[in-house]
């Protein structure tokens, strides 16, 4: 533990700390930068059948996202229920694991059911050419078909998140992952004389891949690492994790709407600030997840905390999970600021889109150290319980200020490209600021779950 001592130094935080935040943080991290790959993973092999391949799997994609949103809050639900029993050295951790599992069979299923008869009306709102449409609304149907695993899955990385072990969260993804790559290969290449599916494939493999995925889970959870635990969730704990989950999933649907809606306005600056816009909004959400992991840690050491009674070790945990992430994203953060040509020349050949992007791209590293208390501080704060008040603040800031603000800065008053990405670094630092605030006065300790 040696290596540690320096940052432990200049961060302020005893070592045997900062260990217990990069243990349960850094495997999260590792699951969503593993998550990140595959994607690339995938859109390389459907790049060789060409752009319009490659436009189709994008539609469909994207549409994906918004149905997966929906259930991402039964992960928070989950976690922040465990974490809290955790604390309290409470046997009934398997409780919340079963009713989130339960509510993932009772939500994932109609909505798979639902998404795959609106196909036909819903994904030629992103793209109205057909042979587009040709490959995404099967690749929508076969991705939305799996709905009902990716909440399992979710529910599965609450729970062992919340316990502390996110290490096989890590594995199985690993696991999941590989499983996707060879599965989603053979399925659009074929095999021999076979030719496969094509593009469609690919929507397929992940489909069973994350079916597998949850089929792992089960395994390693129930019968590798089985306690002997068979009480099934009473009607109050099913509600409880409801409750926690549904501001969090009503927050993550419609911030991958706010998204898509602040992609729109910066198309009607111009087609070319769109394309740049493009890029730079991607990496600035690949960027993010290093804080996004170590926030979701902050849920569970919060969790253990005041499960425990220990309202002042929670508070400490919170900030110094802020510490850490900013340090990280500082360091992930300089190349934006000191070489934003180049890192912009690995994703187009195009000078003039280049030095369009280039001064958005410097903002975005030099914002993204002050943003992370906002990152970090939000899933501590659902970590607390406070799920309402994290959804209020959010969709207030995104929808109320930062969406109608950047229409007017941008398209109506002429400031472009560069006038919505310094509003969009000021309305995210101003967040961190709001959450900074509520963290500080520490309401959120007194709330039960």
């Amino acid at each position: 533990m040696n290596w540690l001592l320096p940052f432990s130094r200049l961060l302020r935080i005893e070592p045997q700390r900062l260990l217990r935040i990069l243990s349960i943080g850094v495997p999260i991290i590792g699951g969503m930068l593993s998550q990140s790959l595959i994607n690339l993973v995938d859109a390389a092999m459907v790049g060789r059948l060409g752009e319009t391949a490659l436009a189709g799997v994008g539609v469909g994609g994207y549409a994906t996202f918004i149905t997966v949103s929906m259930v991402m809050g039964l992960s928070a639900g989950v976690q922040a229920l465990v974490a809290r029993r955790h604390g309290a050295g409470d046997s009934g951790l398997r409780e919340p694991l079963y009713a989130g599992l339960l509510l993932a069979l009772l939500v994932g299923i109609p909505l798979s059911l639902l998404f795959i008869l609106i196909a036909p009306w819903l994904i030629p709102l992103f793209n109205t050419d057909s042979q587009v449409l040709d490959i995404a609304v099967p690749y929508f149907e076969w991705r939305t078909a799996a709905t009902v695993a990716v909440a399992m899955n979710f529910v599965f990385r609450g729970y062992w998140s919340g316990i502390g072990q996110a290490r096989m969260y890590l594995y199985s993804l690993l696991v999941m992952h590989l499983v996707n790559v060879l599965v989603s290969y053979v399925l659009i290449f074929g095999i021999g004389a076979w030719e496969g599916y094509g593009a469609v494939g690919s929507g397929m493999g992940t489909g069973i891949a994350l079916f597998f995925g949850a089929g792992l889970y089960c395994w390693l959870t129930f019968r590798r690492h089985d306690d002997g635990s068979r009480r099934m969730p009473t009607q109050e704990t099913v509600w409880k994790v409801l409750r926690l989950a549904l501001p969090n999933s009503t927050q993550q649907t419609l911030f991958a709407l706010g998204v898509s809606v602040l992609f729109w306005i910066i198309g009607q600056v111009g087609t070319q600030e769109q394309a740049i816009g493009h890029i730079l909004i991607s990496l600035a959400l690949l960027l993010i997840l290093p804080a996004v992991g170590l926030g979701i840690a902050s849920t569970s050491l919060v969790g253990h905390a005041l499960g425990r009674g220990d309202t002042d070790d929670a508070y400490r945990w919170g900030w110094e999970v802020v510490r850490v992430a900013m340090l990280m994203m500082a360091v992930l953060g300089l190349p934006l600021w000191v070489f934003p040509q180049a890192i912009l020349c690995l994703f187009t050949p195009d000078q003039h889109l280049i030095e369009l992007g280039s001064w958005p791209l410097r903002i975005t590293g030099l914002n993204i150290v002050f943003e992370v208390t906002a990152m970090v501080l939000t899933q501590a704060l659902l970590g607390a319980g406070a799920s309402k008040q994290v959804m209020r603040i959010s969709l207030t800031m995104q929808w109320g200020v930062l969406l109608p603000l950047a229409f007017l800065v941008g398209p109506v008053a002429g400031f472009g490209l560069l006038g919505i990405w310094l509003l969009q670094g000021l309305q995210r630092i101003t967040l961190s600021l709001i959450y900074a605030l509520i963290w500080r006065a520490r309401r959120w300790a007194h709330i039960s779950v």
